[in-house]
């Protein structure tokens, strides 16, 4: 957008770019110049900059726009602090959102039970469980009565540590104050197993047994709020499932699995073949049909352990069915099949690489990165599978991370190419260009 451009870049705020003194001097004197710079003039301006901010993922702008919203003497209202906790939320950024809440109540307007909900899930997003704790007890003293939202929030939050014992002490709060425990509820109490530590045959045993549990949960209502509708915000999302980013994806996944989800998420994680095995047979039993997220699951656990033909042949299964072929599916496929850098395992990920772009299938940006960098840690063979990547974003003209360049560049180096190589200068100056774009400039 045209009103983003002041904020293109890494630049820092005004306010730290330059002395209010001065600034407030050119102001007084080049008016004209004042407002060919400046990108807002009220507080509904204000806000439609930082709202379109957040919907392009620049979360890092978010405090620059409101430093230079007070440097105008611009007033922020409730509505501007709903915009920057919940940027900060989804750019997990727990600092900026600790400080706009210490700003809103300078300000002497007190945060309401959504703004309580939106920080809580920040901790969780940051996986730091105590400030949460602390957020809960903040909100009884201001007299903010917490909702089922905020304990699902603090349920999650607790989860994300493996804090087995918070999480079911926020469950006995639950049911003391009358709530009854959503498919959320059980999909945090899995996640607490999956995430508590040393893992044991205890952990497996827990997840099947919750799973089972929450075929007769007692709150099956939706407790999304309008605050959430209005902020973009799903309960996927606010709650920190893994299914978060693909929500949004029409016919990606049955929100009616959610459990199942995070059940199958969880054994991935564990890299558990038999425990999915056992999980596979339940599904089955209940009479679901796996979405692409329980498909990618499935074959992430047998191709991160180092089941190659299992997991290619979950991928085939689901490409024979006729379903929508999304970019995901290869993805995992292709990233899994380069876990441990085998021959036939980089050969199968060239290959499906290849198959993937004949059939007008794409990488976008996210992908891309992730999979060049992990294509980078090759380091033996021909780096053909990196260098095919890399040509894909190229062709695209898609945007390159700074670890992805760096991995690729070192493989390249490690490797022998002649100094004047037009791929190996071609991804030197990309690689210096991004290092002084982001102030990491250091000699290769």
């Amino acid at each position: 957008m045209k009103l983003l451009q002041p904020l293109s870049g890494h630049r820092r705020s005004l306010v730290r770019a330059l002395q209010s003194q001065s600034f407030a001097a050119c102001y007084s004197t080049a008016p004209e110049e004042y407002a060919k710079r400046n990108y807002a003039n009220n507080v509904s301006e204000y806000n439609t900059v930082l709202n379109s901010v957040i919907g392009q993922r620049r979360h890092f702008l978010l405090r620059d726009v409101y430093d230079d919203m007070l440097l105008d003497a611009v007033q922020p209202s409730r509505d501007t602090f709903h915009s920057l906790i919940v940027g900060t939320m989804k750019g997990s950024r727990l600092q900026d959102a600790f400080y706009f809440r210490d700003e809103m109540k300078a300000m002497g307007l007190i945060p309401d039970v959504a703004l309580y909900n939106f920080l809580i899930s920040t901790c969780g997003k940051c996986s730091t469980s105590d400030p949460a704790v602390h957020l809960l007890e903040e909100m009884k003293r201001a007299g903010v009565k917490p909702n089922g939202q905020t304990y699902i929030c603090l349920l999650n939050t607790c989860a994300a540590n493996g804090r087995t014992d918070r999480v079911y002490a926020i469950v006995r709060d639950m049911t003391a104050a009358g709530l009854g425990l959503n498919k959320f509820c059980y999909a945090g109490l899995i996640t607490a197993y999956k995430n508590k530590t040393p893992v044991s045959d205890e952990t497996t045993a827990k997840i099947i047994d919750l799973i089972k549990q929450s075929k007769g949960w007692s709150s099956e209502g939706s407790s999304v709020s309008a605050e959430n509708v209005m902020m973009s915000v799903s309960e996927e999302e606010l709650y920190n499932l893994p299914t978060a980013d693909y929500i949004r994806r029409r016919g990606f996944l049955n929100r009616q699995l959610t459990v199942y989800h995070v059940a199958f998420h969880a054994f991935a994680d564990l890299q558990n073949t038999q425990a999915l095995d056992t999980l596979l047979d339940m599904f089955k039993q209940d009479g679901h049909t796996s979405d692409a997220f329980i498909v990618m699951q499935t074959m992430r656990c047998y191709l991160h352990s180092g089941d190659l033909d299992r997991g290619h042949k979950v991928f085939e299964d689901y490409l024979s069915t006729g379903k929508t072929p999304f970019i995901d599916i290869y993805a995992t496929l292709v990233e899994g099949a380069m876990v441990g850098y085998t021959p036939r395992g980089m050969q199968l990920a060239q290959e499906t690489l290849e198959k993937m772009n004949s059939k007008g299938l794409f990488l976008n940006t996210k992908i891309g990165n992730d999979l060049l960098l992990a294509s980078a840690g090759e380091k033996t063979g021909g780096y053909t599978t990196a260098n095919f990547i890399w040509d894909l974003m190229q062709a695209r003209n898609l945007n390159v991370s700074l670890p992805a360049v760096e991995a690729y560049y070192k493989g390249l180096k490690q490797r022998e190419i002649p100094a004047d190589d037009a791929r190996l200068l071609l991804v030197g100056r990309k690689l210096d260009n991004l290092r002084i774009r982001f102030g990491t400039r250091t000699s290769p």
